[in-house]
C-alpha cells in the first residue's frame, strides 16, 4: 500500500505529532509532501521600495493548486477552496473536523494607515483563490462598502511578507509565522481576518488512515495547548533561514488551533452563497456538488 502523503499548512500539530511518534503510534505509514504555500515568488531584499515598484499581479492560487491536483493524500487551504474544490470534485472535504488561524491586515509602522476605514482604495496584498483572499473580503465588508474594497493579488504567505517588508505595498493580508515575523517588527494589524481552514483528502486515501491522521494531530494540538513553548521553533521550518534574524519566539502565537467540530452543510451552502454573491469563480471553473458528495460526514 502506498504511504500516506500529508501536505503540512505552515502549522504546528503535524511537526508535533512527527516528534511525538503520534502518526507511528496509530500505524500510519506516511510522509510529508512539501507544497508551494511556503515558497516565495521573489527575492528578499533588505532595501526599501516604493508601493509604486509593487510585485505585478498573480491569479494563481491555492484552488487552482488543486485543480493541477496535489501529490498527497491530505492537505489543507482556507475552508471557502477547500469547499469549491470538494464540489468540483477535486478530493472530498473532511466533514469531522477544520483549524482555525489568526490573520491579519498589516501595515508598516510608519504607515498613515491606522483604522479600518483608511483602507478605503488602499490596495491590499493578497493570495488569489486563497485564504487572504477570502478573509480580506469577508472581513472588509463589514467595515467598508464593496465598491471601496481594492486588492491586489501577489502570490504566496511569503510573497506577501516580502512586499511588506520591502515596502511595495501599503497593506497585506498574512498569518502563521509571516504574521509573528510582521508583528516582530512593528508591524500594525489593522483588521483581524482570522479564518476557517479545511482539510481536502483525495479519492485514492484510505478513510481509515485519514482516521488516524486526525486522531494523531488532535494528540498533537492537546500536547501544544499543554506545553506550547516547547514547539514554537517549529514555526522556523516554515520560514527560510534569511528570515530567521527577524524572528522572536516568545512573542509568536500557535498560529492555526485544530477544531474537531463538524464542517456543517449550513457552512457549506452559506460559504458558496457567499462567494457566488462576490462572483470570486469565473463560470465553468467549479462545479455545484451536493454537500453529500462533496463532504466526508
Amino acid at each position: 500500500m502506498a504511504r500516506f502523503r500529508i501536505q503540512p499548512h505552515g502549522r504546528l500539530q503535524e511537526w508535533v505529532a512527527e516528534e511525538k511518534g503520534y502518526f507511528r503510534d496509530e500505524g500510519l505509514d506516511y510522509e510529508f509532501q512539501p507544497g508551494r504555500a511556503y515558497v516565495a515568488g521573489q527575492t528578499w531584499s533588505p532595501s526599501v521600495q516604493s508601493a509604486e515598484t509593487a510585485t505585478p499581479e498573480i491569479r494563481d492560487g491555492a484552488f487552482e493548486d488543486y485543480e493541477r491536483g496535489r501529490a498527497c493524500e491530505i492537505s489543507s487551504a482556507c475552508h471557502w477552496t477547500v469547499n469549491m474544490a470538494s464540489s468540483s470534485q477535486l478530493g472530498r472535504m473532511w466533514g469531522h473536523a477544520y483549524s482555525v488561524t489568526p490573520s491579519g491586515i498589516y501595515v508598516p509602522p510608519e504607515s498613515p494607515i491606522r483604522k479600518s476605514g483608511d483602507l478605503a482604495a488602499v490596495r491590499v496584498g493578497v493570495g488569489y483563490h486563497s485564504g487572504s483572499h477570502f478573509s480580506a473580503l469577508q472581513a472588509l465588508e463589514h467595515v467598508l462598502p464593496r465598491e471601496s474594497i481594492s486588492l491586489t493579488f501577489i502570490g504566496r504567505p511569503l510573497d506577501r511578507l516580502e512586499a511588506l517588508l520591502d515596502r511595495r505595498v501599503e497593506a497585506a493580508n498574512v498569518f502563521g509565522a509571516p504574521l509573528y515575523v510582521l508583528e516582530a517588527q512593528g508591524f500594525r494589524k489593522i483588521v483581524d481576518t482570522s479564518f476557517m481552514i479545511g482539510f481536502l483528502f483525495s479519492d485514492d486515501a484510505d478513510t481509515e488512515d485519514v482516521e488516524r491522521y486526525f486522531r494523531a494531530v488532535q494528540r498533537a494540538q492537546r500536547e501544544i495547548d499543554l506545553e506550547p513553548e516547547r514547539y514554537k521553533h517549529y514555526f522556523l521550518k516554515e520560514l527560510p533561514d534569511k528570515f530567521h534574524a527577524l524572528c522572536e519566539l516568545a512573542n509568536f502565537g500557535l498560529g492555526e488551533r485544530m477544531v474537531f467540530e463538524p464542517y456543517t452543510r449550513e457552512a457549506f451552502e452559506r460559504s458558496q452563497s457567499w462567494m457566488q454573491s462576490w462572483q470570486l469563480f469565473p463560470e465553468g471553473q467549479g462545479s455545484a456538488a451536493a454537500y453529500e458528495t462533496a463532504v466526508r460526514v
